[in-house]
């Protein structure tokens, strides 16, 4: 796994939060994982296509085959733990083909038989669909919700704890640094899925996580055009296992996609900044709404995450979910969006929407929209949902 700062000597400056010393967050996705500059070469080269390297005499050196390691993976992979952990060369990450790669890597690489997974009952619906592939290789498999930090009275015997904060669909948030101290008393591992609020917005590492897990997918390369996923960690054995994981199966990143999730990193403060302030604007829009009910987003003082969620979350994310009266009425407001498109995922640039329960799998009401805030003007995306659930009411 690639980590720690690489060549970038940064200004000096404000840091991207109180508890952060060196240059901010748009600096710090700006310059992170690229090499020092120098003379007639670009500030990020491009993608290294290689299947296998010319590899004289014996088997050594920093690249043996395109399964194993590739530089644009690398610096891409550097890039990430700079933002996942600022200033901490201990920290490595490894690029995965998806986001489910990662999780995988990390779920599947790290129990073995006769061992117990805690996992959260409201994590990523796909998340879960690996309890069957656990159980069937003897892994025994525990589920308990997110908020309330519920999974603390499961921990016992777990050898390794998922958490998933905030938790997708449902956006409930967990204490992280006191689930990860009660886990780790217990002899367990712990995982946290970062996606949804992204290193900028927490950083799991730094409270007592053992894996940063997220899907680049989302927020990450922000533009809904790539599949990525990654794991970090700064444990170097832990670091180890995940790599040989991912060589083993072969859930590598293809070149080009690394090189643009690498290229997207520059704009990701100025992006996450963005969604967090449009999500907050629009979550607090709909609290005005008389046929909105459930409404979700951390950001709100109202909301019932919202003290946890300040205490480790700098920012607060994109998403916003609420539930309309049933089915038929999330749909009218679905089809009279102008400018949101009706698509799964979320964390990219252009807003989107979806009546969740139409995947199956998740516990949510029949009318629960799940709404990914994009950067367009906050007062435009406002302007659109609020014409879209007049629309939607008056049908």
């Amino acid at each position: 796994m690639t980590g720690g700062p690489g060549g970038t000597d940064f200004p000096g400056g404000p840091g991207g939060g109180a508890a952060d010393a060196g240059p901010g967050d748009s600096t710090r996705s700006v310059h992170a994982g690229r090499p020092p500059a120098t003379a007639y070469e670009p500030s990020l080269p491009g993608p290294v296509f290689v299947s296998h390297y010319h590899l004289p005499g014996e088997a050594a050196g920093p690249y043996l085959y395109g399964r194993d390691d590739n530089p644009t993976w690398e610096r891409l992979e550097q890039a990430i733990s700079e933002l996942e952990a600022p200033g901490d060369p201990e920290v490595g990450t490894a690029v995965f083909a998806s986001g489910m790669a990662a999780v995988a890597a990390v779920l599947l690489s790290q129990v073995k038989a006769g061992q117990t997974v805690l996992l959260p009952s409201d994590s990523y619906q796909t998340t879960r669909a690996l309890r069957e592939r656990l159980e069937s290789y003897g892994v025994s498999v525990r589920l308990a919700p997110t908020a309330g930090d519920a999974q603390l009275a499961a921990v016992e015997g777990a050898s390794l704890v998922w958490l998933e904060t905030p938790s997708n669909p449902g956006l409930d948030v967990c204490d992280i640094r006191r689930l990860a101290d009660a886990a780790h008393a217990a002899g367990a591992l712990v995982a946290v899925d970062n996606t949804l609020a992204t290193p900028l917005g927490q950083r799991p590492l730094s409270l007592g996580a053992d894996f940063s897990v997220a899907s680049g997918t989302k927020a990450l390369s922000g533009h809904g055009d790539l599949l990525l996923g990654y794991v970090s960690t700064r444990d170097p054995e832990l670091a180890a296992s995940v790599r040989y994981w991912r060589k083993t199966v072969g859930a590598i990143p293809g070149p080009m996609e690394a090189w643009l999730a690498h290229r997207s990193i520059a704009t990701f403060a100025l992006r996450v900044e963005r969604q967090s302030a449009n999500a907050l604007a629009l979550a607090t829009a709909l609290l005005k709404r008389p046929e909105v009910s459930d409404l979700r987003h951390p950001g709100l003082p109202t909301d019932a995450s919202h003290e946890v969620a300040s205490r480790q979350m700098r920012r607060f994310g994109s998403v916003v979910s609420f539930t309309l009266p049933d089915q038929a009425h999330a749909e009218r407001f679905l089809a009279a969006l102008r400018m949101t498109s009706e698509a799964t995922s979320f964390g990219s640039i252009q807003s989107t929407a979806e009546r969740r329960a139409r995947w199956g799998g998740d516990a949510v009401p029949p009318g629960f929209v799940r709404f990914s805030v994009g950067i367009e003007d906050p007062q435009d995306i406002v302007a659109d949902v609020l014409r879209a659930l007049d629309a939607a009411a008056g049908a």
